[in-house]
């Protein structure tokens, strides 16, 4: 069966039946995603040889299209997996791929981040203000990532951080959903498609094992340059234009998540609640 005909009966049987549902109530569409898992159109970008479908960006950008014309919140969940999936692919050696080839795993983008740095605030691409610091094989990553699509509901999130050593360029790492110290606000704020699980992602910290570095230390700017970003920009485009109107239509001014509290790691009296592995 093709990635089309598999997408067409996933779209009518699954996707379309709870479409309404996921704007009307702000509800993450599970059953759907987990249905293009079965479909095998979660692993259609992951190369054959790790057994995906060993497709590339204009098959997923029309999966996303088509996705998005029948229900947003799941093609928003897709484009932001795809574009992560690529810099995994790109990377090689993760011990995500099978899992993602094998439908059973959704990856989501954890590297938009805001803060009062200057020009560079919210720039996934700019100078990172997360952290890491590294204690013998474990990992502590620390900070903060804004408009993550799917944050709660993904098994794990490529995650950007200044590198362990020198101040320059930036480290990604593959961050399990299981993590301790991984949390979403119990009130999340807004962006991205009613529906899509578009929120904030706190690390205070996480400790991670060291081998859930993707690449080499520093090298994640030249990644995100090369993969992620073309595929977001044509991804994104692909939600967008499926719509009457657009998705960036749900963010605030600038492209912002709308705030409710202070810009900070932790705020005052503000509840968090662990991010729940899927």
């Amino acid at each position: 069966m093709s990635y089309r005909t598999a997408l067409s009966v996933v779209l009518a049987d699954v996707v379309a039946p709870t479409a309404e549902q996921a704007v009307r109530e702000g509800r993450f569409p599970r059953d759907a995603v987990s249905a293009l898992g079965r479909a095998g159109l979660l692993g259609l970008t992951v190369s054959s040889g790790s057994g995906g479908g060993g497709l590339e960006l204009p098959e997923a950008v029309d999966v996303v299209a088509r996705t998005a014309r029948v229900c947003p919140a799941t093609a928003a969940v897709l484009a932001s997996h795809f574009a992560a999936v690529a810099a995994i692919e790109s990377c090689g050696g993760s011990w995500v791929r099978e899992e993602v080839a094998a439908g059973r795993h959704l990856v989501g983008l954890a590297l938009r981040e805001g803060g009062s740095d200057g020009p560079e605030q919210g720039d996934p691409y700019g100078r990172s203000s997360s952290v890491a610091a590294r204690f013998a094989d474990v990992v502590a990553l620390r900070g903060r990532k804004r408009q993550v699509v799917a944050a709660g509901e993904a098994d794990s999130y490529l995650w950007s951080s200044r590198p362990l050593a020198g101040p320059d360029g930036l480290t990604l790492w593959v961050v399990p959903a299981r993590a301790p110290e991984l949390f979403v606000p119990a009130r999340p704020g807004g962006g991205g498609p009613r529906g899509s699980g578009t929120s904030t992602l706190y690390a205070d910290p996480v400790l991670v094992p060291a081998d859930v570095m993707l690449g080499r230390d520093g090298g994640g700017l030249d990644v995100l340059l090369r993969r992620v970003r073309p595929w977001l920009l044509e991804l994104e485009a692909a939600v967008d234009g499926a719509l009457p109107g657009s998705v960036a239509g749900a963010v605030g001014p600038g492209g912002e998540e709308p705030r409710s509290g202070p810009d900070v790691l932790r705020p005052e009296g503000g509840e968090l609640r662990p991010a729940p592995a899927a």
